[in-house]
């Protein structure tokens, strides 16, 4: 690292080979970023009701089990 600031040379050549290399990705579209978001909140949304459910189901059971046996 050392040798990499003191050279400016070499600084400027790690510059180019940045520019070069980001200039290589391909950037997803703005409809991309859009589906991708909608999909993502989605997925949270059925998520987030499954172990909703999960939960009732057993607060449910263990009140039952609870009342039979307490």
């Amino acid at each position: 690292m050392k040798r990499l600031l003191s050279n400016g040379r070499d600084v400027c050549k790690f510059i180019q080979q940045t520019r070069a290399e980001v200039s290589k990705i391909v950037w997803p579209t703005r409809r991309e970023v859009m589906l991708t978001t909608v999909m993502v909140f989605i997925m949270a949304t059925l998520t987030a009701i499954f172990f909703a459910l999960v939960d009732v189901l057993i607060r449910n059971g263990l009140q039952t089990i609870l009342n039979v046996f307490g």
